[in-house]
């Protein structure tokens, strides 16, 4: 049976997180993208602090993961936007609640601003189904 499979080269640089160098998906595989999830809670507000941005994202994420049957396993890459300095004491505690064997590949972009002035930190992710 054909699986995604991630793996980090031994003759490169280990990651700098828990994330993946390469991720590969199956031919065939169902793509499944999801729009950026934000902070914001289930009323639509959006909190100050970016920790608890980051906390309703992780919210956010899981809920839209499991509205397609969807776990750690099928998500083969992770966009992260974020306008101030992650706290990563924080997020890596939550990233690691989604993400505990099955690392993604990932990317980190601190940028000036994102779709609300509000919002301090964007996480897309890029799903396969084999």
């Amino acid at each position: 049976m054909k699986k995604i499979t991630r793996k980090n080269p031994e003759f490169m640089p280990k990651p700098v997180g828990n994330y993946s160098h390469i991720t590969r998906v199956p031919k065939g595989a169902e793509l499944i993208v999801t729009s950026g999830q934000v902070g914001t809670d289930m009323d639509g507000n959006v909190p100050v602090s970016i920790n608890e941005q980051i906390t309703n994202t992780f919210f956010n994420m899981k809920k839209v993961l499991e509205s397609e049957g969807l776990t750690e396993e099928n998500v083969i890459k992770v966009n992260i936007w974020a306008t101030e300095e992650i706290d990563w004491d924080h997020f890596y505690p939550q990233w690691d609640e989604i993400f505990s064997t099955a690392y993604p590949s990932m990317t980190v972009a601190y940028i000036s601003a994102l779709g609300w002035p509000e919002l301090k930190i964007e996480i897309e992710l890029w799903c396969a189904e084999v």
